[in-house]
């Protein structure tokens, strides 16, 4: 029998059986079993696991694994996880770059053109017009210069914007102000209409945009979270919405998910609340970068390049 790979951390059965069902299609070679469905000698066997939001129990418990493949960007939950070094490796996929890059340009227009407020006008029955400001007179700045970043950054420079981005290492991106380093945030905060957190989650990122940070923005500005939830400090944010500081936050990450009923955020009048749906995994696109970093494995004995455990991406 076929050597098995574990399917680790998917939401229910069924999505269970639609994720199985398209890694399938996308690499018929392959012996794809749910963890749970997995006894002991194929668990003990197993030298590849693909996994969503995995239990990192669960992933520790195939003592021969190799490898690892994350169907998520973010694999903050299985950084250090493990007794021993283990490649872990994120999805790297062109289309939830494309994905994200729509949200962060969908969202960006929804602030730029005073979306929240003529949704409090209308909630009060109040007919009034706001001033138009162009995008060329928004100054958008990101947090993180990934994939994903560099992707958001192209599409709100065609849509106009001016954009600037902030990353931990020097990045070089074309027609954007890139900095580094952590005594270069507060300038580029400084100018931003709007900032768009699209950062890992590490222990350097968490909590980075905090009450000091906040401050640093422009009177008025807007924030867009579509991280993830701990970067934000939320009671930070809560603070500087309330005293007129920061003017909307557009937030899709939250430090629970689903966020809880009793949570300030839900009826806050300055708080969009969305449920992490800015950069959903395409399954098809995904298999497809899966069942490639599977068959160059098969192939080489190597395994694809793996995050930076120490840097947490």
């Amino acid at each position: 029998m076929a050597e098995a790979i574990a399917l680790i951390g998917c939401k229910g059965k069924t999505q269970e059986a639609d994720t199985l069902a398209v890694l399938a299609a996308a690499m018929p070679e392959e012996r794809i079993v749910p963890f749970r469905l997995m006894d002991d000698a194929e668990r003990g066997a197993a030298r590849v696991a693909i996994v969503a939001n995995p239990d990192p129990a669960e992933v520790a418990a195939l003592p021969s694994l190799v490898w690892v493949q994350s169907l998520w960007a973010g694999v903050e939950r299985l950084v250090n996880a493990f007794d021993r070094p283990l490649p872990i490796v994120r999805l790297v996929d062109r289309e939830m770059a494309r994905t994200m890059a729509e949200a962060v340009l969908a969202w960006t227009y929804y602030l730029q053109r005073d979306m929240p407020a003529y949704a409090r006008q209308q909630r009060a029955g109040l007919w009034r017009s706001h001033p138009y400001r162009k995008p060329a007179d928004t100054q958008v700045g990101l947090l993180g210069l990934g994939a994903l970043g560099v992707a958001a950054a192209d599409r709100l420079r065609g849509a106009g914007f001016r954009v600037s981005g902030w990353s931990r290492s020097p990045k070089a991106v074309p027609g954007i102000e890139a900095v580094h380093g952590i005594e270069a945030l507060p300038a580029m905060l400084a100018r931003c209409d709007i900032l768009v957190c699209l950062m890992p989650l590490t222990p350097e990122t968490r909590g980075l945009v905090n009450a000091e940070r906040l401050a640093a923005l422009k009177p008025g500005a807007a924030l867009i979270n579509f991280a993830r939830g701990p970067i934000v400090v939320t009671a930070d944010l809560i603070a500087a919405l309330d005293r007129g500081h920061l003017a909307h936050a557009v937030l899709d990450v939250f430090e629970v998910e689903p966020l809880p009923a009793e949570s300030p955020l839900w009826a806050h009048p300055g708080v969009t609340v969305l449920p992490h749906v800015s950069g959903p995994t395409d399954m098809p696109s995904a298999a497809a970068t899966v069942a490639a970093n599977l068959r160059a494995f098969r192939r080489t004995g190597q395994p694809p390049q793996g995050i930076d455990n120490a840097r947490g991406y």
